[in-house]
């Protein structure tokens, strides 16, 4: 069984953009339910479906599997909950620890949120200048919360 721990924060600078390269996502959600959420996820030429468990702390259960990305195409475009999210990723390294930004399109533009998985929820790790708030524990975060409450209606 898989755990993830993830801690997520607000970027507050452009720092970060330095030599970082992006990929697209697409993804969407077959279930937001707080128990579960199954999600189809579209990265360049790799697909996967990951079932995640509630959130505790800054742990959850994750079993993620790859799926055709063909397979992957037909869920978002027929059966994910609507709308999509769609972003783009970057990968950035800091302080021996792999940073994932997230740079929110479409009804979440204007959302950075970078992430960073733990191996336990207690490991200590070095901020980055360019995170600010911890939004770690702030559902409205959550990427299957922004299908239901897009980003671009908090204002």
């Amino acid at each position: 069984m898989g755990i993830e721990v993830e801690r997520k924060f607000l970027v507050v600078t452009e720092q970060w953009r330095a030599g970082a390269e992006r990929t697209l996502f697409r993804q969407g959600y077959l279930s937001t339910d707080r128990e579960r959420t199954v999600r189809v996820r579209l990265a360049g030429d790799a697909a996967w479906l990951t079932i995640k468990g509630v959130t505790e702390g800054v742990s959850r259960r994750e079993f993620e599997y790859a799926v055709p990305p063909a397979d992957a195409e037909i869920l978002l475009d027929e059966l994910c909950l609507r709308p999509l999210i769609e972003k783009y990723r970057y990968r950035v390294q800091h302080a021996g620890l792999t940073w994932e930004v997230d740079e929110f399109l479409g009804d979440n533009a204007g959302l950075i949120i970078a992430e960073v998985e733990l191996d336990h929820p207690d490991q200590a790790i070095e901020l980055p200048s360019w995170v600010g708030k911890e939004v770690s524990d702030d559902a409205r975060y959550f990427n299957a919360n922004l299908i239901a409450h897009p980003y671009c209606r908090w204002r």
